[in-house]
């Protein structure tokens, strides 16, 4: 790059003495935070010198550092990922695929009183049964007899397996009303412990004319890690990941910086499994989190790296030195990551409100690669942007790599066509975009929330075959029974109880009961069974009736306590779980963001906008998620299965999820609309230029958010369908309906209201997102490098 020394003193600019102001002519006034005194010469910058490195930001000091230590930074993140794969490969086991209420809940006292009236211990109860079935063969028969004691025999050899028990006797409730199938009930420590039982169970089907199958707690929890791996593999890796990959060249039109954003993102994925592997070690996390991780850490590690990458060579073509234009990213781009991930750290918090095991599972992961992504973008990119300099730019494509360094790409010029043409007619664009927002989410007035049981698994599955074939056989029979418990009251409780076991034996959700005792009478319990998929939405409903207008009536009087437990019963407790915290989450999640816009730009209007644009989002993400599931309109075209209701955890996690990515667009763009504005004080113009200059960058980053979350809706696990579906077409919209015009309409009928702040607001602190002093411009530097 040519110096000052070449060039003719005029255009070099000159000091003007006493101000602290170096003047330079207009056509050359380049913004700079300079990376050392010799940066304004570079640039020609009017620039106010600062007193030394105090002046500049955390993020650009962090960048700078970074820069000049750039292998020994390297060298550190090195030894931490190895540490992370060894973490990962000892540690990260014991992971479970329940969804528990933490604390104590109406199932889990009746429960504890179940225990101590009938003396059974912890555990007693079978997990899982196989079902042993003939076309031909009778449970009479000695043929039949001998199969199920050899395979029952064969299943007590496995490790893990406690208890196993089968009874072939005339009037068993384990033979079947025709007396051509029959159970064998076990007990299995954990959903591993399954995997050898039904290895023989499929090596025993079909043998000798029988057909046999096993399904259970314990066995569908074994399927549901086993999808849980087979989505991680062929949605996120084989899919969400290739995908990026190529939205990533198409958007820095060369291969190295295409790769390096992946890169990032895969070390932020191992750095993050490695603190979950340590956290395992003490809690219980959901083998859901793996996927979560991987998921999310694709996202936001590639999104943080494209905005910083591009930020970088944006600087660089405008003429900028390596470490000027990698302490102006830090001052800009670092700045605008660090808000966006503190931001999406606080959409996240809200889910540990929520006493339920799997959510804050979920959200633990989340938080955790979403810290390692701004750290791996805030040290680790600037490090190595410092030593491969320029050559990020290596390898360009042949068409999508031939605007390199061009400020004035034809991409540029898209854009800008069409912010100009959002803004000609401002109320009109808001009106017609708005209004498909709006029309999206009405369908969200027919959501309901439920559980994904075994019913909704695939055919092929172990879980799900033994269920349907429960069904055929033993239409009646209960694995998990309700279990009602009275404790205490009058001498009236055990008739109480009677009547209510005949109203319940004529209920079609539940069956005939058996009424016990403890031994000293205090406390009484009837076992009723429930029909069907008990965490189904029907079974949950018919549990919620029992306790709220079957019970009360039938013990007025009596004074007892009167308990519902059982597995249907702790699936109701979970629901109530998820949905009594959403006013708090709301609360948190909008309330602490609103200050962080705040803070950040020093706006209630801006603050305002950002909060309900992304609740305008998240409410066509609803819409959209019940139109497809639950109403089936194109569930066919996109392979999913029409539901009766969307998974109960997934529409308040998806909401922090969609709320704390869409918001790191609303920074970058307001951000940018920002630097414009204190260099224009023209709220149009700086929204036009803000626009434009980022509307490929959001565009690129929202369609790779999308390729990731399409992964999560590609695999088979319902949950994940709803919420990668969910995620994928609310950003879509966000993207561009939000970002490209309702937010330019919006701030262009405002105006310079945009930006209003009450002047009894003024002592707040100004966390900027934006560096101090004069914004880039897109001219070029007279006689600078070009890329």
């Amino acid at each position: 790059m040519r110096n000052d020394s070449s060039r003719h003193p005029a255009e070099a600019g000159h000091d003007v003495p006493g101000s602290g102001l170096r003047v330079c002519p207009p056509a050359h006034a380049v913004a700079a935070q300079a990376a050392g005194p010799g940066a304004a010469r570079e640039t020609g910058v009017v620039t106010k010198r600062s007193g030394g490195r105090g002046s500049a930001g955390l993020t650009e000091r962090l960048a700078a550092a970074s820069a000049r230590r750039a292998r020994r930074v390297l060298a550190i993140w090195g030894v931490v990922v190895v540490v992370a794969l060894i973490l990962v490969g000892t540690s990260l086991r014991g992971l479970t695929t329940g969804a528990h209420v933490v604390g104590t809940t109406q199932s889990s006292q009746a429960e504890a009183l179940y225990r101590q009236a009938l003396g059974a211990p912890a555990g007693q109860k079978p997990t899982d049964v196989i079902v042993v079935s003939s076309t031909s063969s009778t449970v009479s028969d000695g043929s039949f007899q001998q199969f199920v004691a050899r395979l029952a025999a064969q299943v007590r050899t496995a490790p893990g397996v406690t208890h196993v028990a089968a009874d072939l006797s005339g009037g068993s409730q384990f033979v079947s009303s025709g007396r051509h199938a029959a159970l064998i009930a076990l007990r299995a420590a954990s959903d591993a412990d399954m995997k050898p039982v039904v290895k023989d169970v499929q090596a025993a089907n079909g043998s000798g004319g029988f057909s046999v199958a096993v399904t259970g707690d314990h066995t569908a929890g074994n399927d549901f890690t086993t999808l849980s791996a087979s989505d991680l593999r062929h949605g996120e890796l084989d899919f969400g990941l290739p995908i990026s990959i190529v939205i990533l060249l198409l958007v820095f039109g060369a291969v190295a910086a295409g790769l390096m954003p992946v890169l990032m993102a895969l070390l932020s994925i191992i750095v993050g499994l490695g603190i979950a592997a340590l956290l395992a070690r003490q809690f219980s996390l959901s083998v859901f989190i793996v996927n979560m991780m991987t998921g999310m850490g694709l996202a936001l590690g590639i999104d943080y790296s494209l905005l910083m990458i591009s930020r970088f060579r944006e600087e660089r073509g405008r003429g900028r030195g390596k470490e000027a234009a990698i302490r102006m990213t830090g001052a800009t781009a670092s700045r605008a990551v660090l808000f966006s991930g503190s931001t999406f750290v606080v959409a996240l918090l809200g889910m540990f409100l929520v006493p339920v095991t799997i959510l804050r599972s979920l959200a633990a992961g989340a938080v955790i690669v979403g810290v390692v992504s701004v750290a791996v973008a805030l040290t680790l990119l600037p490090a190595v942007l410092s030593l491969t300099g320029d050559r990020v730019n290596s390898l360009p494509l042949p068409v999508a790599g031939k605007n390199l360094g061009r400020s004035g790409a034809a991409g540029t010029r898209i854009w800008t066509g069409v912010t100009a043409r959002v803004t000609r007619r401002p109320a009109v664009s808001l009106a017609l975009a708005a209004g498909v927002m709006v029309l999206a989410a009405v369908p969200v007035l027919g959501l309901h929330i439920g559980q994904s049981g075994v019913t909704t698994l695939p055919g092929n599955l172990p879980s799900r075959q033994g269920y349907l074939a429960v069904q055929r056989y033993f239409p009646g029979h209960s694995q998990d029974p309700a279990e009602i418990v009275s404790a205490g009251g009058t001498g009236t409780a055990r008739a109480d109880l009677a009547k209510l076991e005949t109203v319940l034996a004529g209920d079609p959700p539940f069956g005939p009961g058996i009424i016990q005792a403890s031994p000293d009478g205090t406390i009484l319990t009837l076992t009723v069974p429930i029909r069907g998929d008990t965490v189904s939405s029907q079974d949950v409903a018919a549990v919620l009736n029992l306790r709220q207008h079957l019970i009360p009536p039938a013990f007025t009087g009596s004074g007892a306590q009167v308990y519902v437990g059982g597995q249907t019963a702790d699936e109701a407790d979970y629901f109530h779980a998820v949905t009594s915290p959403i006013p708090y989450v709301l609360a948190f999640v909008l309330g602490l963001s609103f200050l962080l816009l705040l803070l950040a730009f020093r706006s209630l209007t801006i603050a305002a906008i950002s909060i309900l644009l992304n609740l305008l989002s998240a409410g066509a993400a609803y819409g959209l998620l019940t139109l497809v599931f639950i109403h089936g309109t194109g569930a066919g075209i996109f392979g999913f299965q029409q539901v009766p209701a969307i998974d109960a955890w997934v529409p308040l996690f998806m909401f922090s999820v969609l709320y704390a990515l869409s918001m790191d667009y609303q920074v970058f763009l307001i951000s940018r609309i920002k630097e414009h504005h204190d260099q224009y004080r023209s709220t149009p113009a700086a929204v036009a230029d803000g626009v434009a200059s980022t509307a490929k960058i959001i565009t690129g980053a929202a369609l790779i958010i999308v390729a990731v979350f399409a992964g999560f809706a590609r695999g088979q696990l319902l949950q994940f369908q709803e919420m990668g579906f969910g995620v994928a077409a609310a950003l879509t919209l966000d993207a561009t309906l939000i970002r490209l015009v309702i937010l330019p309409s919006t701030l262009n009928l405002l105006g310079e209201r945009s930006w209003y702040l009450p002047r009894w607001l003024n002592w707040l602190p100004h966390l900027q997102t934006e560096p101090p002093g004069p914004p880039s411009t897109d001219e070029p530097v007279t006689g600078a490098r070009r890329l």
